[in-house]
């Protein structure tokens, strides 16, 4: 590995890409411990572990944590991921952005600048909203604004949304003169800056004796399992080969090559996990509902971590939103127009509408594996810590739970938090970032990361 690092630093441009990136991530950091100003931080971090598991828990993994501490990066990029998700829906939806998309770099540009006016929208109407939210929260007696009022409101919403056109800046400059993909690298930092932390605090159980040395090898030896599944099924993909005819054009020959259409096997991405959390966990973040109303604090029980009811719209949520995000942004139609116009067809399959349902038929069962996969990252790890409350199933629950092992019901114990989003948006950003810094090694003749191995990235 030495080598290869080494080597990276002799090459000046791959260097200064490095480098850059680096220090975009490092000005990452230092905003994030710059705080939003009128807020009780300790009242916030009394109240952000009562509504852990919630959708606001969800958001903060995506802001690197800067949401619970509500820092100036508190809104993170996740106004800029639902505004770019926003723009993909609306592909299928408007025959404007519909044109837009087929026109080359002017249609990306305009996409593009569209993109950031929705993110921004969304940033005034999320801070706002965070801003009303947080002048009502309260924990241990204490309120979380010290100063409630309009002012306070304005003030959040203009450094809250600075603070993440801020962020949708660094990931563009982090795109264009750094390495990897930018929006991606900064919430991985977000994600792995908890890890010391987490181990911390897993090495502190394990010397006092709250978690024994033997779950905390069945637990390091099923993330590892874990991990290598992810990095095997990123990678993989279907080749649908295609051949293309020969032109006569005068006195030359042109076409008859071979070539293959890839099929990722997880075309969908991370996109439906998120969407599926969003779902489920909406309900626990309506505290105030659930003091209320005896029913509604029932529901926003049986969908906390762990619960059957829970995990079952979970697992169903990923799978549906698997199938429903993928026909959005792979049509097969258009894919077999493409082939046909430029003179392709599929070996044994007509040109047309035939082509078109022969890479529906196999992208529709590419799709269940990898709605499959997704749901099986997701629900594992969750699993691992929190175990399966089988107690919480009518009738059958508490003499399941009688029966049941200890580590099946609880968990393993460990207070370690890697569920399946973080998972697989470390280890994909990790491969893309590999695969672009081995790119630029191979193509200036140095070796790779492994001698006699590619690194392959997921796109």
């Amino acid at each position: 590995m030495s080598n290869p690092i080494r080597n990276i630093f002799s090459i000046p441009e791959l260097k200064k890409r490095v480098l850059f990136t680096l220090g975009m991530l490092a000005v990452f950091r230092i905003g994030g411990h710059i705080p939003t100003p009128g807020i009780n931080g300790k009242a916030l971090a009394a109240f952000f572990k009562q509504v852990q598991g919630s959708f606001l828990g969800l958001v903060d993994l995506f802001s690197g944590g800067n949401l619970s501490q509500m820092t100036i990066f508190a809104l993170g990029v996740m106004p800029y991921i639902s505004a770019a998700i926003i723009m993909e829906l609306l592909v299928v939806v408007s025959p404007y952005i519909e044109r837009l998309s087929k026109e080359g770099e002017y249609g990306r540009k305009k996409i593009t600048e569209y993109t950031r006016y929705g993110t921004v929208l969304i940033c005034v109407i999320q801070s706002l909203g965070i801003a009303t939210m947080l002048e009502s929260m309260s924990a241990g007696g204490m309120k979380v604004v010290m100063f409630p009022g309009w002012g306070f409101r304005l003030l959040t919403v203009l450094t809250l949304t600075t603070g993440s056109v801020f962020l949708m800046w660094l990931g563009e400059q982090i795109t264009e003169k750094g390495i990897g993909n930018g929006i991606s690298l900064l919430i991985f930092a977000g994600i792995i800056k908890r890890f010391p932390s987490q181990f911390k605090r897993v090495y502190q159980q394990v010397i006092d004796g709250e978690v024994s040395v033997i779950s905390l090898i069945l637990f390091v030896a099923l993330l590892i399992a874990i991990i290598g599944v992810v990095v095997f099924v990123e990678r993989a993909y279907r080749r649908i080969p295609i051949q293309y005819a020969k032109r006569v054009v005068g006195r030359r020959v042109y076409g008859g090559q071979s070539t293959h259409l890839p099929i990722k096997v997880n075309t969908g991405g991370v996109i439906p996990i998120i969407f599926a959390s969003s779902i489920v966990t909406i309900p626990t973040a309506f505290q105030g509902l659930a003091n209320k109303y005896k029913w509604f604090a029932e529901v926003a029980r049986q969908l906390s971590w762990g619960m059957p009811l829970y995990n079952l719209l979970y697992f169903v949520g990923i799978i549906f939103f698997t199938y429903f995000y993928v026909s959005i942004i792979f049509n097969p139609q258009d894919v077999a127009d493409n082939i046909r116009k430029y003179g392709g067809f599929i070996p044994g399959i007509r040109p047309g509408k035939p082509t078109a349902d022969y890479i529906d038929k196999v992208l529709s069962r590419l799709t269940f594996v990898g709605a499959l996969y997704l749901a099986l990252v997701a629900i594992i790890p969750e699993f691992m810590i929190f175990g399966f409350k089988v107690g919480a199933l009518p009738w059958i629950g508490p003499s399941l739970e009688k029966i049941m092992p200890d580590w099946v019901v609880s968990g393993l114990g460990i207070q370690f938090f890697f569920g399946g989003t973080s998972l697989l948006i470390v280890v994909g950003v990790a491969m893309d970032t590999l695969q672009q810094i081995e790119a630029q090694l191979v193509m200036r003749n140095y070796d790779g990361f492994i001698k006699g191995v590619r690194v392959r990235g997921r796109r």
